[in-house]
C-alpha cells in the first residue's frame, strides 16, 4: 500500500531489520519507524523479544514496557538455530538497508551475521552493533544492562541524597538514550548511503552513552573540581539550581545568570542577597552556596508552591513542581503536545510516548506494536517465497506466525 506523500517520513523507503531485544535496540528501531522507515522485527520462536515478558503490568497479556518501544513495526519469527531459518535471515538482509543487533560477537561470527560477513554480501548495508561495552576493549564480551552502565560510568556516583548510597536514575535512561544515539548514527549513515551507496558499521554501547551523559561532570573533575558525590541534586555548576521545599510540596528553581539572580532575590523578598557584591556572579554564589540556599529554603517554606510558581513566573525565573506521574499524565502542556499516544485497540489501557522530535511535514504514525509473528507470512512473501515454500518453512519450524494468523491461513 502506497502512503500519501504528505505522510511519508524522511526515512520512507529505508528497510530496517531489527534483531535486538530488551529496550535500547527496540527504541532505536522505533524511532527509525517513526521517521518513516519500514522495520521488520526478527524474534525467536515461542518467546520473542525478552521485553514481551517484562512485567507486571500486563494488559491482556501484553507487557506495557514492550508496547512502549515497539510501535510501527512488523514481527517475523525465525528459528536461527536451523539452517533454513538462517537462510531466511540472510535473504532478508540481502534486501535490507539497515541491520540492528545486540548479540554476543562470537555468536554472530558463528552464524555468519557479523558485520564483515554481511557487508561482503551487501556492501550498502548499515550494520549497527548495540552492546553494553562496545565492540573492542577487554570487556567487549560482557553482557550489559542499564543498571551496570549507570554504575560503571559514574552516573550513579553523583545521584542520590547527600550522605546516602549512590542511586540509579530510576528509568531506563541508558537504554533510551542509547537508542537515540543509534538512531542518529543510522540516520547520518543513511544520508551517505543514499548519496554513494556505501554502507557502515556502527558501534553503540550503553557505557559510551552514559559517559556522554556524564561529559560535563567528567570534564569538570578532570579540570580540577573535587570528585563529586551524591548531593540530592544541589551541586550544579549553577547556583541556585536545585529543589526546595515550599510550604506544601517540592519545587525546583533554576537561576541561570546574574540578571536572573537579581530578579529572583527581588521576587522572594531577599534584597540583602541581591545587594551583596560577593554574590553578584555565579562563582561567588557557588562559593557561598550553603549560606544562600539556607536563606532561600527558609523563605520558600513560608508559602505554597503555587504562590512561588506564580511569583517566579512573573519575573521569568524558571521553576516547576516536582510532579508525580499521576500529575505528569494530566499536565496541560503534555496533553497539548499529544505526548502520550494510546496504543490502538487497547481501550486506552496502554500508551506509548511520542518520540522526542516532531517534523512539521510528517505526522507521527501510531500503529499498534506487532503480535509475535504477526507479519511472518507477509515478510516471506515479500522476499519472493511462494505460498508453498512459506507453508513448508512453517511446518519445519524454521519460521513461525501468530496464532491469529494461523487461524486466518487455515
Amino acid at each position: 500500500m502506497t502512503m500519501n506523500v504528505e505522510n511519508e517520513g524522511p526515512l520512507h523507503g529505508l528497510r530496517v531489520v531489527d534483531m535486538t531485544t530488551s529496550y535500547a535496540g527496540p527504541t532505536a528501531a522505533m524511532y527509525l519507524a517513526d521517521l518513516g522507515a519500514t522495520v521488520v522485527k526478527v524474534e525467536r520462536p515461542g518467546h520473542g523479544d525478552d521485553a514481551r515478558s517484562w512485567g507486571p503490568p500486563f494488559v491482556d497479556g501484553t507487557s506495557a514496557w514492550f508496547a512502549s518501544a515497539n510501535r510501527n513495526k512488523k514481527s517475523l519469527v525465525l528459528d536461527l538455530r536451523s539452517d533454513e531459518g538462517r537462510e531466511v535471515l540472510l535473504r532478508l538482509l540481502d534486501t535490507a538497508d539497515v541491520f540492528l543487533q545486540n548479540m554476543n560477537p562470537a555468536k554472530l561470527v558463528r552464524m555468519g551475521i557479523d558485520g564483515e560477513s554481511l557487508r561482503s554480501r551487501n556492501s550498502r548495508l548499515i550494520y549497527c552493533a548495540m552492546s553494553g561495552f562496545g565492540l573492542d576493549g577487554p570487556d567487549s564480551d560482557l553482557p550489559g544492562y542499564d543498571l551496570v552502565a549507570q554504575a560503571r560510568s559514574g552516573l550513579m556516583s553523583v545521584t542520590g541524597e547527600a550522605g546516602r548510597s549512590p542511586q540509579r536514575v530510576s528509568t531506563a535512561l541508558s537504554d533510551v538514550v542509547t537508542g537515540m544515539c543509534a538512531a542518529i548514527a543510522i540516520s547520518a549513515a543513511a544520508v551517505r548511503q543514499a548519496r554513494t551507496g556505501e554502507g557502515e558499521i556502527i558501534d553503540v554501547s550503553l557505557l559510551d552513552t552514559d559517559l556522554a551523559l556524564m561529559a560535563p561532570r567528567i570534564a569538570s573533575y578532570h579540570a580540577g573540581e573535587p570528585e563529586p558525590a551524591p548531593s540530592g541534586g544541589t551541586d550544579s555548576v549553577l547556583a541556585v539550581y536545585q529543589p526546595f521545599e515550599a510550604a506544601d510540596r517540592s519545587i525546583v528553581i533554576a537561576v541561570g545568570n546574574d540578571a536572573m539572580w537579581q530578579r529572583f532575590c527581588a521576587a522572594i523578598e531577599l534584597p540583602d542577597l541581591a545587594a551583596d557584591p560577593v554574590l553578584a556572579d555565579n562563582a561567588g554564589r557557588r562559593e557561598h552556596r550553603s549560606r544562600i540556599t539556607a536563606r532561600v529554603a527558609d523563605r520558600l517554606s513560608t508559602r505554597t508552591a503555587d504562590h512561588w510558581l506564580r511569583v517566579l513566573g512573573e519575573v521569568d525565573v524558571p521553576a516547576a513542581l516536582v510532579q508525580t506521574l499521576s500529575e505528569v499524565v494530566k499536565d496541560p502542556q503534555v496533553i497539548a503536545r499529544g505526548a502520550l499516544l494510546p496504543v490502538p485497540d487497547s481501550a486506552d489501557e496502554l500508551v506509548t510516548v511520542h518520540s522526542p522530535f516532531r517534523l512539521a511535514s510528517t505526522p507521527l504514525r501510531n500503529e499498534r506494536f506487532p503480535d509475535l509473528g504477526a507479519d511472518t507470512r507477509e515478510v516471506l512473501r515479500g522476499l519472493g517465497y511462494s505460498h508453498e515454500e512459506v507453508n513448508r518453512l512453517l511446518v519445519a519450524g524454521a519460521v513461525a506466525e501468530s496464532a491469529a494468523r494461523e487461524e486466518v491461513a487455515s
